[in-house]
């Protein structure tokens, strides 16, 4: 499928998606991170000017992952709202309309720290929220990265990204998914995130975001 990268996490077959979501066939679960709805609405709430419909271009995205992947189950990794005062009557109706859409999809938030201040979605969303760690087959899902005595660990946060260096020294940094034997962490979702470049020598590859297409990197 263009746009995706299929690969082998300990026992499970997974597919990550240039649009910053890994899809899991063998539990029919999309897994995002990050999403961080209201962002914008809260940056102008603090009268900082940033334009709007980011939340409009997340959840069209979300759709069409959705839509592609058929999947029964959403997991989110954390900060799904970004801040209590994101959280605006017009960002509400985008997300009882984004509902109605997948009215049969079950989805799980697993609480980040913009959680805690943001507080649970509405319940008319019908999201089931829970803390770290959740089961996922042999994964266990967190927000914040974590070690797992019996799994693998399925994390955001940090918005990872990878810095590649051209041979006229150009310089680009692209958010990656980044791999190690008992860790993967995910990409934010959200359009309108920032990105954190990680340590290669603490990795066993990334996997970049680029033109609309994953790409291995060794790390």
């Amino acid at each position: 499928m263009p746009g995706t990268l299929e690969l082998t996490i300990g026992r499970t077959r997974a597919v990550l998606h240039a649009d910053r979501a890994l899809w899991l066939p063998d539990h029919c679960a999309l897994v995002v991170a990050d999403v961080h709805l209201g962002k914008a609405a809260t940056f102008r709430a603090h009268a900082i000017p940033v334009p709007g419909g980011t939340t409009a271009s997340d959840l069209a995205r979300l759709d069409a992952l959705l839509d592609t992947t058929g999947a029964r189950e959403l997991v989110i990794l954390g900060d799904f709202l970004h801040a209590r005062r994101g959280v605006t009557a017009p960002l509400v109706a985008q997300l009882a309309a984004w509902r109605d859409r997948h009215a049969a999809l079950a989805v799980t938030l697993v609480r980040g720290n913009h959680d805690a201040h943001a507080g649970d979605p509405p319940a008319a969303l019908r999201i089931r929220c829970v803390d770290a760690p959740a089961p996922l087959g042999e994964f266990r899902l967190h927000h914040h990265p974590a070690t797992a005595r019996d799994g693998i660990v399925l994390a955001g946060h940090v918005h990872p990204a990878v810095r590649l260096v051209g041979r006229g020294r150009q310089r680009l940094v692209l958010p990656c998914f980044a791999v190690r034997r008992d860790l993967v962490l995910l990409p934010a979702f959200g359009g309108f995130t920032g990105t954190a470049v990680l340590d290669a020598s603490e990795w066993d590859g990334f996997y970049a975001i680029a033109d609309g297409e994953v790409v291995e990197i060794a790390a």
